[in-house]
């Protein structure tokens, strides 16, 4: 039975309807995965999208634990028999875990303090007398007298009152309203002070733009705070919180102290100082830095996830032989053939700095490839040397002449190639072959077709984030994790095709069920329908329900198991099919005759209308891929290294990676221009994701290069007209950025050239430019954070990108 509080606690929360939530729940109860409530049970939730499912399932393992939290703290102060029922009406009504912890930290078992020793020392009365504050007829150096005991420490009435004071002092600290207040000030009032230190003290770092800084901690965007602690770790920076320690504790004392004038007042101050000072701030400090380094890392982790999954979603240049080249200048470059299928087939290393017999061979070499294997495009890694290696290729590329489906060459980002390379995963497939050959064919694969190729490395070694080895690892993991699920799942998966590190992102399929999977596929001679999964190992009823419809089948029995349609409506569509005297291979691909369905005449208890509008919509369009088509990127000629930017140029480019200051883009270079976070609009900009996505093409002007450093500023707010009307449409920044419906030659003055449009893998075989279609900027859900557009954040995140 799901507790009706935590449910309305989660509908506020999320946004969504108790009902939602409710059904939600049930589902992940029932051993449902987020892809499967949101593609097949879009009827029972309402039509929640992942950002919410995952939203609702987050807060509800948050509520959970903090049940079993709740629990165990009322079994533990059960036990020591102080549980009163005031005390487990606290408890049981607190949802918020610093608090929680503040109600059992007096019985919590404590290590010896200067308090504990003042109990020994049978000080508890005075600091009792001293608490009261009850004029009487003793005074309280008289009082305080009667405590003094030389057998255990206690010499004088001062000794006796500094013990009841650490009592005092104590008992203050552990009051959850006095906690609850210091926490309060500290995060809202807090500023995060940071200095150099000796040991940077005078230098030029990453990090000098912090060396006199200070901000609200609860403005500091995520950013700005990971770096600040990471120059604190590498002990660049030291920090400290900044707070009006007065004002609290005139606060604290204004409750404390009934009369300001009574003799007890000086040792209740006293009591309060010492309580703020010695243990009441640094643990609420502790607590306040700790908070908002958990939000930035939320945001961070966010901000990878959201990069990744453009990354994983990039469009696949499909069925083309490629040769993948992996960079190199001493040991030479590793070129890897594989053809349409992805399938190995041959390997040569070619050395591009030595005598021109050598890269006479060299071009001998990778011409012969080109027309042994029909090679229709070269993916070149962007590490050490590509440039080099891009500019060899062009040169063979110009030696061919025109010729039918002349190759194209193509940069790739080669992050993680090389973890790939030296995996389990790799020594398997290709055990006979070296390291840097498997990373020249994962770099080819990477433009067949990414999503299928990246799975095969660890997430975060895809290398789009921000300080993403700053973050908390778990929750990084888990988070690109349920990235890659949802990309994989909204593809969707080749049944007889998909290597294993695929199929373990389906839904509801495990790493082992995968192995099992194309252990079945090679003895069987593959899958023939998708009903035959309920043969392999570890597949049973639930688990056929949650993968099955993410799992497609080419040429089978039955023409359905190609499309994203779930086995559970297929008889929902033989009825559709039936009522129209057709079978419902008529219906796939068959827009006029699908048009004559009434969907609303075959809804059931199971099968909704937004179901039957999924069906509807795989029919008319049956195992469409979501992601973009794709398109090569054509940079300005003669601009090929930073000396060759000058300021004003307008240029084409590839955005190469988004975070919470701004974009980074690839203009041919082989060094990435930041287009600052100001520089996106000519509006506020709260999130670059509003405006870019990792892969998307670009107009950018140049505004500034520092050819020694070197760094490029680049500005796409510079290519938008500023609008008359002050609500300058987002609509606007994105055509500036690229994703207009024409593409307008790219000019430069000096130069009197353009930059051509981005082509299709198609044309880019025949040679002929195609003017760039339309690529509006995804607007999806994401968690978004206060942004601060101070150039000075560059300077120190920058180097972050690289080293993060």
């Amino acid at each position: 039975m799901l507790d009706v509080q935590i449910i309305e606690k989660i509908s506020k929360e999320v946004s969504v309807s108790p009902h939602q939530v409710t059904k939600t729940v049930e589902l992940f109860d029932g051993g449902a995965t987020i892809p499967f409530v949101a593609r097949y049970r879009k009827d029972v939730t309402g039509h929640l999208n992942e950002v919410q499912l995952e939203a609702i399932s987050e807060r509800n393992s948050y509520y959970a634990a903090m049940g079993q939290r709740r629990a165990s703290i009322l079994d533990t102060i059960e036990k020591q028999g102080k549980l009163t029922d005031e005390l487990r009406a606290a408890i049981e009504n607190c949802d918020d875990k610093n608090a929680l912890e503040d109600l059992y930290l007096p019985y919590k078992k404590q290590r010896r303090t200067k308090a504990t020793v003042a109990r020994e020392q049978g000080l508890e009365p005075l600091a009792v007398f001293l608490r009261e504050q009850v004029e009487g007829e003793k005074s309280i150096d008289e009082f305080a007298a009667t405590f003094i005991n030389s057998e255990k420490n206690v010499s004088t009435s001062d000794d006796a009152l500094q013990g009841a004071r650490h009592i005092l002092a104590e008992q203050i600290s552990l009051n959850v309203n006095a906690r609850s207040f210091v926490r309060t000030k500290m995060a809202s009032e807090g500023k995060l002070a940071t200095y150099s230190t000796k040991v940077s003290e005078g230098q030029k770092t990453k990090y000098s733009s912090y060396y006199d800084y200070s901000e609200k901690i609860e403005n500091i965007p995520s950013h700005r705070l990971l770096a600040i602690l990471r120059g604190v770790k590498e002990s660049i920076l030291r920090m400290e919180l900044l707070l009006n320690d007065n004002t609290v504790t005139a606060q604290m004392e204004s409750e404390q102290i009934s009369k300001t004038d009574s003799d007890y007042a000086p040792h209740i101050k006293a009591a309060i100082e010492d309580a703020y000072k010695r243990l009441i701030r640094p643990s609420i400090e502790n607590e306040v830095v700790a908070q908002a380094r958990k939000k930035a890392e939320t945001q961070a982790i966010h901000v990878f996830r959201e990069n990744a999954y453009s990354l994983l979603l990039a469009p696949p240049a499909g069925r083309l032989a490629v040769i993948g080249l992996d960079p190199g200048l001493k040991t030479g470059c590793k070129l890897a053939v594989i053809d349409d299928t992805g399938t190995f087939k041959e390997n040569v290393t070619l050395f591009l700095q030595a005598s021109d017999d050598t890269v006479n061979e060299a071009k001998s070499l990778l011409k012969g490839l080109i027309e042994k294997y029909t090679v229709q495009s070269i993916a070149i890694g962007n590490g050490t040397g590509s440039r080099e290696a891009s500019a060899f290729v062009k040169k063979v590329l110009e030696e061919l002449g025109d010729i039918p489906n002349k190759p194209f060459s193509v940069l790739v980002n080669e992050a993680g190639a090389s973890i790939y390379s030296a995996s389990k995963i790799a020594r398997e497939e290709f055990p006979d072959l070296d390291v840097t050959i498997r990373g020249a064919i994962s770099i080819a694969r990477r433009l067949q077709d990414p999503l299928a190729e990246l799975v095969r490395i660890e997430p975060k070694s895809i290398g789009v984030g921000q300080y993403q080895h700053d973050v908390n690892q778990k929750h990084l993991r888990e988070g690109l994790h349920r990235t890659v699920v949802s990309c994989v799942n909204k593809v969707g998966v080749d049944l007889n095709t998909a290597s294993v590190p695929l199929l373990r992102y389906v839904s509801g399929v495990q790493f082992g069920t995968a192995q099992n999977i194309v252990h079945y596929r090679t003895e069987h001679g593959g899958f023939k329908s998708r009903i035959e999964l309920l043969e392999v190992d570890g597949i049973g009823p639930k688990v056929f329900e949650q993968c099955a419809g993410f799992l497609r089948i080419q040429e089978g029995e039955e023409p359905l198991d190609a499309t994203a349609i779930h086995p559970e409506a297929y008889d929902t569509v033989q009825t559709m099919a039936k009522s129209i005297g057709a079978t419902p291979k008529d219906l796939i691909g068959n827009g006029e005759v699908i048009k004559k369905l009434e969907l609303s005449s075959f809804e059931s208890d199971t099968i909704g209308s937004l179901a039957l509008r999924d069906i509807r919509d795989e029919l008319q369009k049956p195992g469409r891929d979501p992601r973009k088509k794709f398109e090569v990127p054509e940079f300005l000629e003669g601009v090929s290294e930073v000396k060759d930017l000058e300021e004003g140029m307008i240029l084409q480019g590839v955005v190469t990676n988004v975070t919470d200051f701004g974009a980074f883009v690839n203009v041919g270079v082989h060094q990435d221009g930041l287009v600052h976070l100001s520089e996106l609009a000519n509006r506020f900009v709260r999130d670059p994701r509003e405006i870019v996505h990792v892969g998307d093409f670009i107009k950018v002007k140049v505004t500034a290069v520092d050819k020694d450093t070197p760094r490029i500023s680049l500005s796409i707010k510079a290519l938008t007209p500023v609008s008359s009307n002050a609500r300058t449409s987002k609509s606007s920044a994105q055509q500036a950025a690229g994703n207009d419906k024409k593409s307008s030659p790219v000019q430069h003055k000096p130069r009197k050239s353009k930059a051509e449009k981005p082509r299709s893998a198609n044309q880019a075989k025949r040679g002929k430019p195609k003017s760039k279609s339309s690529q509006k900027s995804k607007n999806r859900e994401t968690i978004k954070e206060p942004m601060n557009t101070q150039m000075a954040d560059q300077l120190a995140s920058l180097k972050g990108k690289f080293s993060g």
